[in-house]
C-alpha cells in the first residue's frame, strides 16, 4: 500500500462525504427549530438538476451553485407553507416533497441525459492542488471547504450566540418562546429555508463535482443518510462532522470493492452498509433514555399558540 494510494483514498473519502455533511448540517438547523423535514432527498435532487442545467447553459458554475441553492430553498418553502401555515403533517409532507423532487428533477433532466460538464476544480493553484501530499489539504472542490466551515459555523451559532439560543428555545418549548415574544413561525420558516438551500448546494455537488453529468436519482438515497446522520450525531454539530466521515469511509469501501474485484465482501455489501447502519442507529437512539442525544422536545409537533 503506497503513499499515493493512501492519499487517493483520503481525497476520495473527503469528496464523497461532502454532500452528506452539507445536507445534514442544513437539516440540523431545521430540526433544532422543532421541524423535521424528510424531504432532504427531494431537495437535493432539485438542487442537482438546477445546478447542472444552469452550469451547462451558462458555463458559469458559480451561477449554477446559486440557482441550486435557490431551488432547494424554494422546495423547502413549499414544505414550510404546508406544515407551518396550513398545519399539514410534517412526516407525510416531507415524504411527498421527496417524491416531488424525484419527479421534477427527472422531468427537467430529461433533456440533459448523457451530457457532461467540466467539474468544479480546486480554488487553489495546480501546484498545490495536484501535487503529492498537499492534495489532501488543497486538492478539493470549494464544496469541501464550504461544508467544513459551515458545520463549524453552525456549531458556534447554535451554542454560542443569542440567535442560536432562540432557535433552540423554539425547538424545545415553542409555547414558552411564543409567550415571551419570539416569532416561532417566522423562525421556523427561516430555518426550513436555510436547510433547503444547503440541501440544494449538496445536490449540486453531485452533478458538478462527484459525477459532472446528469442521471436520474443520482443522489442515490444520500438524503436519507443525512437525516439519519443528524440523529446519529445526537443533534450536535461536532459529532455531525465525525459521523459524516464515518459514513464516507463505508461508501469508499464500496468503491474500492467495485474497483478491486477481489475484496473480502462484495461491493453490494458495502453499498448497503450505510443504510443498514442508519436504520440501526435510528432504532437505538430513539429508544435511548437520558438527556444526552435527545431530540428537540417539539420536533415534529405542530405549533398551536394559546389564545
Amino acid at each position: 500500500m503506497t503513499l499515493t494510494f493512501i492519499i487517493d483514498v483520503l481525497v476520495t473519502i473527503i469528496g464523497i462525504t461532502t454532500p452528506i455533511l452539507l445536507a445534514a448540517s442544513g437539516e440540523l438547523v431545521v430540526e433544532k427549530s422543532g421541524v423535521i423535514n424528510l424531504g432532504v432527498e427531494g431537495m437535493m435532487l432539485v438542487g442537482t438538476i438546477a445546478g447542472f442545467a444552469v452550469t451547462f447553459e451558462t458555463g458559469n458554475p458559480w451561477l449554477g451553485i446559486l440557482v441550486a441553492m435557490l431551488a432547494g430553498a424554494g422546495a423547502a418553502t413549499i414544505f414550510a407553507v404546508l406544515v407551518l401555515s396550513l398545519g399539514a403533517n410534517q412526516v407525510a409532507t416531507g415524504l411527498a416533497l421527496t417524491i416531488f423532487g424525484i419527479g421534477l428533477s427527472s422531468l427537467i433532466g430529461s433533456n440533459y441525459v448523457g451530457i457532461a460538464i467540466d467539474p468544479v476544480e480546486s480554488p487553489f493553484p495546480p501546484a498545490l492542488a495536484n501535487e503529492s501530499f498537499w492534495r489532501i489539504i488543497f486538492g478539493h472542490s470549494p464544496f469541501v471547504y464550504f461544508a467544513i466551515i459551515l458545520v463549524l459555523a453552525i456549531g458556534w451559532f447554535i451554542n454560542k450566540t443569542r440567535a442560536g439560543l432562540v432557535l433552540r428555545a423554539v425547538g424545545e418549548n415553542d409555547l414558552s418562546a411564543h409567550s415571551i415574544g419570539y416569532p416561532v413561525i417566522a423562525i421556523r420558516y427561516a430555518a426550513v429555508a436555510f436547510g433547503g438551500a444547503i440541501a440544494g448546494i449538496a445536490g449540486a455537488d453531485f452533478s458538478m463535482v462527484i459525477s459532472p453529468l446528469w442521471a436520474e436519482q443520482m443522489t442515490a438515497g444520500r438524503g436519507w443518510i443525512a437525516l439519519a446522520l443528524v440523529v446519529f450525531a445526537g443533534w450536535r454539530a461536532g459529532r455531525l462532522l465525525a459521523g459524516a466521515y464515518f459514513f464516507g469511509v463505508l461508501m469508499a469501501l464500496e468503491l474500492y470493492a467495485k474497483a478491486s474485484g477481489h475484496a473480502i465482501f462484495p461491493s453490494q455489501f458495502w453499498a448497503a452498509m450505510p443504510y443498514l447502519i442508519a436504520v440501526i442507529v435510528l432504532a437505538l437512539i430513539s429508544s435511548r433514555d437520558g438527556k444526552d442525544g435527545k431530540a428537540p422536545a417539539c420536533l415534529g409537533k405542530p405549533f398551536i399558540p394559546n389564545g
